[in-house]
């Protein structure tokens, strides 16, 4: 943001309307740099997955001292970060003929773009539509270690090889590796657990890369990651292997309630007004457009609810937010000297279950050191 496009003066915690995204920058370097610093040890490339912010500020503090590739999860991310400067991009999402062109267009504006299939039928579509726009693409083979979203088993030797054959032999088309996401990860309780499903994702995609690499097929890189799974894994990792963590950078109240961080790392929060005091509650003006409806912590924690709530300087009261309606957000408060605490107009900090979807619902951040804001940074939101 240009010193054009902030108002003058800055609003503080006080004044800035509500609801609002507000990022801490000394928790967000913090988190950004334990993490770079825990890929280094693990002998890996990092490639942030920025759909967590779709920021390119906060992009630029994730790559500094590595190689400088993103991932994204939309096209309109791609453009933004193409426009921002990013120029290895890996789309790391099943691509369908509809989104070829779009594609192709975004493949002219940068050095080089990755994109993912599990359809062994597609690479002769993609690689007309490259050879048409005079293009060429890097393809990752998605892989499914356990997930059950999306990817070819991890064991359909068949699939996998003929997959890499049809993209190895398609003009335009170069196979990048092989790509998996271990989703289940965020269901585990414990760090062992999630230790657990890391060294099987990691061993699975060993094997299929080793298998292609028998028949011929070399796959450079092997892509994989989140960050409950980063975190809990702790034996260094081959050096063809490439991390996409992304949700490290700000963490949220369902990793804070799993163990994966702790409340004081969660580096985003919305900023929210009272609006309606009762007996044994507070509502404010942060719903479900506000927070979204992600109840993924409530899952395993009941008592997360939409997400945990702070001063407004960000500290723990120790409550929920309970339920949500469009731009209402109900907060019980049982404690009656809290209560009287929390007049109209009383400012709190909720730390979402889920920061991406909840960034995601805001167009920019309000970037605070030490609760005084300094900044407002773009999100690159839409497809």
């Amino acid at each position: 943001m240009t010193a054009a496009d902030l108002p003058d003066p800055l609003p503080d915690l006080l004044t800035i309307p509500t609801p609002a995204l507000i990022l801490d920058l000394e928790r967000l370097t913090r988190n950004i740099a334990r993490m770079s610093a825990h890929v280094a040890r693990l002998g890996a490339r990092l490639r942030p997955h920025i759909k967590t912010h779709k920021c390119p500020p906060i992009a630029r503090q994730q790559v500094a001292g590595w190689f400088g590739g993103v991932t994204i999860s939309t096209l309109a991310e791609g453009f933004a970060f193409a426009d921002a400067g990013f120029d290895d991009l890996l789309y790391a999402v099943p691509l369908e003929p509809g989104k070829f062109r779009r594609a192709c267009d975004l493949a002219r504006r940068v050095r080089r773009l990755a994109v993912i299939t599990d359809d062994p039928d597609l690479p002769p579509l993609l690689s007309a539509a490259a050879m048409a726009a005079g293009v060429a693409l890097d393809v990752f083979i998605e892989i499914d270690c356990g997930d059950g979203r999306t990817g070819l088993p991890f064991a359909d030797a068949a699939r996998i090889a003929r997959t890499a054959r049809a993209i190895a032999g398609a003009k335009g088309l170069a196979l990048a590796g092989v790509l998996t996401h271990a989703g289940q990860a965020y269901a585990a309780r414990a760090a062992d657990e999630r230790r657990a499903i890391a060294e099987l994702e990691r061993d699975r995609m060993q094997r299929v890369a080793a298998e292609l690499e028998r028949l011929g097929l070399e796959a450079p890189c092997v892509s994989i990651g989140s960050t409950p799974a980063i975190v809990a894994l702790d034996a260094p990792l081959p050096p063809n292997f490439e991390v996409r963590p992304g949700n490290y950078a700000f963490f949220d109240a369902f990793q804070a309630q799993c163990g994966v961080c702790a409340f004081d790392d969660c580096a985003l929060t919305v900023l929210t007004a009272v609006i309606h005091r009762g007996a044994d509650k507070v509502v404010t003006d942060a719903g479900a457009i506000a927070l979204s409806k992600d109840i993924g912590a409530s899952d395993f924690f009941a008592k997360s609810g939409y997400g945990l709530v702070g001063d407004v300087a960000g500290r723990s009261l120790g409550l929920r937010v309970a339920a949500v309606a469009q731009e209402h957000g109900r907060i019980p408060v049982p404690d009656r000297a809290l209560l009287d605490r929390l007049p109209l107009g009383a400012r709190l900090r909720i730390a979402p279950n889920h920061s991406c979807l909840t960034a995601a619902q805001h167009a920019h951040y309000w970037v605070v050191v030490a609760d005084r804001v300094v900044d407002r940074w773009p999100v690159a939101r839409g497809w």
